[in-house]
């Protein structure tokens, strides 16, 4: 699958309004019926069908996922992971992408720019599940620098994305 951010920026000028109403409505609620997100833009079912079919076929819709709630399973620690490297070669970046890619409690992983080179979302049930997942992450390849910081509090989480409006003109 290609990354949104790969593919060429004249394919989110193509969405008009509608388009982007329907990436509002499916960012809030994607279990809704085809009718009833033609009802909350203003099209019948077989256009909007169409659309929402573009949309996928064109990557802008990546796919449509049940949100779990991390605590009510028994992952109740988020970690923000920072890792520095020393080596900045293609060979040891691919090593290390597979390796943290393989990692179930990886969230999210970021090349960074700034003081810091990656940064990994991870969660964990437990400290000790935290501790496996760190030697885990040290053993896979080598490291400058790994500095660990847990969330107390998860005050603001969304999944939706502001859509912007059209662009004038």
């Amino acid at each position: 699958m290609t990354d949104v951010a790969d593919q060429p920026l004249e394919s989110t000028r193509r969405l008009d309004a509608i388009d982007r109403k329907i990436l509002t409505v499916l960012q809030e609620d994607a279990s809704l019926s085809v009718a009833e997100i033609g009802d909350r833009v203003g099209l019948s079912s077989t256009p909007c069908w169409k659309r929402i079919q573009r949309l996928e076929a064109d990557g802008v819709i990546l796919r449509r996922v049940a949100l779990v709630d991390q605590n009510k399973i028994g992952l109740g620690i988020s970690v923000f992971v920072s890792v520095e490297s020393g080596d900045h070669s293609d060979a040891w970046l691919k090593k290390f992408a597979d390796a943290v890619s393989a990692m179930p409690e990886v969230m999210e992983f970021y090349r960074m720019a700034g003081d810091v080179d990656y940064m990994l979302r991870v969660v964990v049930a437990d400290m000790q599940s935290y501790d496996i997942f760190y030697k885990k992450l040290i053993s896979a390849v080598a490291l400058k620098n790994v500095t660990s910081r847990f969330a107390m509090e998860k005050i603001k989480s969304v999944t939706a994305l502001p859509v912007p409006p059209m662009p004038a003109g």
